[in-house]
């Protein structure tokens, strides 16, 4: 059996530990220490494996006891029968859905983790090691120039999107459909905002004929990018989940739930980050990189960006208003002005123009963060 290590395992759970000794057997990791690392809120675990020989891999533990994800001939209310994850097509913490994107991502010329050996099924996978510390965030924390960083950022996305759009991946007995990220997750996702922003700011207003004109302005928010170009998107490309390697090359984490999406919503994710500020001249050498490569249109780009950018922050505040009121979880409330304000930066678009207007109505104090 696996040892465990000092760091103490996060679980209790007998069956799942035998489970995941017999795994390490067969993958001949066996003998190896087992280190768990502090956990995030996802239901995946992560520990890193040390052989006596000094060699090193993760074991990503992701047990499939979430809601199922989406597959391509649900209808919505099928998806809102199964749950969250179906409604936005999630992926569920699935093995194969990351092994199998992995390997695409690696076809596109991209950085994921190698994976040594996986059990889909079991929801076990165990992943090449890339060190510690390597994080964009932690990296820029320490002094390290963000600009490089974000501009080679936005070039990997050019060419991940210069690369085939697959339908469906397939290796072994494994498969994965890449669903399109459509107006029922989108509409989904900024529900959050009408859900819970006036519940953590009672300076924010959600009574029903709001809540009307509200359906009503994020429909129409939503029907622009139903009509954008659509190109593979890995849904959160952000600092904490984009490693810089030794050799100068960006590693990828985290890209299990990846959807046939926009440009803008990874670009949005990168540049206008949750958690930390990223700088303007970072901003715009990433969007820079990304236009010189691509040779998309600005002007189209912008807008795209703008509304893409308006849909996701109000995702985000929505789930930082959840997170403290019913999860009762106040660090998020560090992370709100930002997030405020770059909402607010994107409704300045006049594409977001009446989504302006509703927030200036419910919520004007949202507007003044950009000020």
């Amino acid at each position: 059996m696996a040892k465990t290590g000092k760091h103490v395992c996060m679980s209790s759970d007998t069956a799942r530990l035998d489970e995941i000794s017999a795994f390490l057997a067969r993958a001949g990791w066996g003998d190896a220490d087992l280190h768990w690392f502090d956990q995030d809120a996802s239901t995946r675990r992560y520990a890193r494996l040390t052989r006596s020989d000094g060699q090193t891999a993760i074991l990503m533990d992701a047990p499939r006891v979430e809601d199922d994800p989406c597959t391509p001939e649900m209808s919505a209310e099928d998806r809102a029968a199964l749950g969250w994850n179906a409604m936005t097509r999630l992926a569920s913490s699935r093995v194969d859905a990351f092994v199998l994107i992995a390997e695409h991502l690696r076809t596109a010329g991209l950085r994921p983790p190698l994976i040594h050996a996986h059990d889909s099924a079991a929801g076990l996978a165990i992943l090449e090691d890339f060190g510690s510390l390597r994080e964009f965030a932690r990296l820029i924390e320490r002094g390290t120039d963000e600009v490089p960083l974000y501009e080679q950022a936005a070039k990997d996305l050019a060419r991940l999107h210069a690369h085939p759009k697959p339908e469906v991946l397939i290796q072994g007995d494994d498969r994965w459909p890449i669903l399109e990220f459509d107006h029922i997750a989108l509409g989904a996702n900024a529900d959050l905002y009408a859900d819970w922003f006036h519940i953590y700011d009672d300076r924010a207003r959600m009574n029903d004929a709001d809540r009307a004109r509200w359906e009503q302005t994020k429909d129409g928010l939503i029907a622009h990018p139903m009509t954008f170009p659509r190109e593979f998107t890995l849904r959160d490309y952000h600092a904490e989940n984009l490693l810089w390697l030794p050799e100068g090359r960006i590693g990828l984490l985290d890209f299990q739930d990846a959807v046939l999406g926009w440009d803008a919503w990874d670009m949005a994710m990168l540049t206008q980050d949750a958690r930390r500020t990223v700088s303007g001249s970072a901003t715009s050498a990433a969007i820079r990189a990304y236009l010189d490569a691509t040779g998309k249109d600005e002007t189209a780009f912008r807008e795209r960006l703008a509304v893409i950018g308006t849909l996701n922050a109000l995702r985000i505040a929505g789930v930082f208003a959840r997170l403290i009121k019913r999860d009762g979880k106040p660090r998020y409330q560090a992370f709100m002005p930002r997030q405020l304000e770059m909402l607010a930066r994107n409704l300045t678009h006049p594409a977001a123009a009446d989504m302006r207007g509703l927030i200036a109505d419910t919520a004007p104090f949202v507007l003044e963060a950009s000020s």
